[in-house]
């Protein structure tokens, strides 16, 4: 069999009847410029359909595979003329830490003439902030994502556009967090509490804990997930007697269920230890089984974690009771 080329590849992606084999995924990550140049010589011949499928699956694939990167792929599709490419030509770029995509997001964010690059935009710019307040990004760029993120919830722009704005605010350590958050956790649409739920969890202040608690048992099935989110983002302890509680209605919803379970496990503790593996137990569903090991997997690593960090406390706790001339004495034997 001759072996396979990234031009068999682009002639696979223009036959419509074929399938987009897994093998083929990993020859679209990190083109050099050759390779990309004959990937954007084709596209324009790739129906719309068939490049949304493509695109949506080398995204899947992006979740699954820590190594391959569509970086080139995704930046070079953000000039596309169709929305819905620019939207998924966004989303190969979740990973990316990369500061020059700053400018771009923001130009995205506020003049793109479809709305879903705008609400992915924004989900990135996000993950900016985030950088930013972990001092990885000039400070500069951060107050610049800052601002727009503030003038798209202060304005009468698209309602999904400002909740999304609102979740990526959620990661800044700005004054204006606080009144952005309240306001939006006030309003009666659901959508509305969620999303600022979703930004308390985003601004790990323990200020929240008491809203986040208080909707774990929402009526809305919308409002139960992000709170539950939330509640282990900020690994709230009293949350997790509610979660288990919420576990045990037979009825909760599958998305629900599947988010209380990870949040437990980032709260951990010996009932949350006992009900995941109680679960492992009891399915023989291969995904499941899955996502509750990696479940059992993140607990551990938080507990032995949260082992560290005591110890830690503890050490410099022993060092604190020294006085200097208690330091000077030890030094003199």
């Amino acid at each position: 069999m001759a072996e396979l080329t990234f031009q068999n590849v682009l002639d696979h992606l223009l036959d419509s009847k074929k399938d987009i084999p897994a093998g083929h995924l990993a020859y679209y990550s990190d083109l050099d410029p050759k390779s990309l140049r004959l990937f954007l010589d084709i596209w324009s011949s790739v129906p719309q359909k068939r490049k949304l499928l493509l695109l949506d699956t080398l995204i899947a694939h992006l979740d699954e595979d820590t190594i391959v990167s569509y970086e080139d792929i995704g930046k070079a599709l953000l000039d596309d003329p169709d929305g819905e490419v620019r939207a998924r030509a966004l989303g190969l770029l979740a990973e990316s830490d990369d500061p020059k995509l700053v400018d771009t997001l923001l130009k995205i964010l506020k003049s793109d003439s479809d709305l879903a690059p705008r609400v992915k935009a924004s989900i990135l710019l996000g993950e900016f902030v985030l950088m930013g307040e972990l001092e990885e990004l000039e400070e500069a760029r951060l107050r610049k994502i800052e601002e727009a993120l503030i003038a798209i919830i202060r304005s009468d722009e698209n309602p999904t556009l400002r909740r999304a704005a609102v979740e990526a605010f959620g990661y800044s350590g700005r004054d204006e967090a606080v009144a952005i958050l309240e306001s939006a956790y006030e309003r009666e649409d659901p959508l509305w509490v969620a999303s600022a739920l979703r930004a308390m969890g985003r601004s790990h202040d323990n200020r929240w804990d008491d809203s986040v608690v208080s909707k774990l048992l929402d009526p809305d099935p919308r409002v139960r997930y992000a709170a539950a989110e939330a509640a282990g983002e900020l690994t709230i302890e009293e949350a997790g007697p509610i979660m288990l509680k919420m576990l045990e209605d037979e009825e909760e919803d599958d998305t629900v269920t599947m988010a209380a379970i990870w949040s437990l496990s980032q709260i951990g503790g010996e009932d949350a230890r006992a009900y995941i593996l109680n679960m492992l137990e009891n399915t023989e569903d291969e995904d499941a089984t899955e996502f509750l090991e990696d479940a059992l997997e993140n607990l551990d690593f938080n507990e032995e974690l949260n082992k560290f960090d005591l110890l830690s406390l503890d050490e410099d706790d022993d060092l604190s009771e020294f006085d200097e001339d208690d330091l000077d004495d030890e030094e003199d034997k």
